[in-house]
């Protein structure tokens, strides 16, 4: 069983862009959803200023920018 993990982003922002690379090192594309806030008021109004935001789905742990690999990785364990 794959753990998913949203990545909540913004097209345009540089840091969703270096998230994104960072969690492609640890994740497969397979356990990633990129959801850009921008469609959802609530989560602009969640996110908004924070992004990007990674999520673990399984319990709702979130790591909140910045982030590092390490911090990727221990999510993941």
């Amino acid at each position: 069983m794959s753990v998913k993990y949203h990545l909540y982003s913004s097209e345009g922002c540089h840091l969703c862009e270096q998230a994104l690379k960072l969690c492609m090192v640890v994740l497969n594309i397979q356990q990633l959803d990129i959801i850009d806030i921008v469609n959802d008021e609530g989560l602009v109004e969640l996110y908004g200023v924070h992004i990007p935001v990674l999520e673990r789905m399984s319990d709702n742990t979130k790591l909140f920018w910045p982030f590092s690999q390490q911090d990727i990785e221990k999510l993941v364990k």
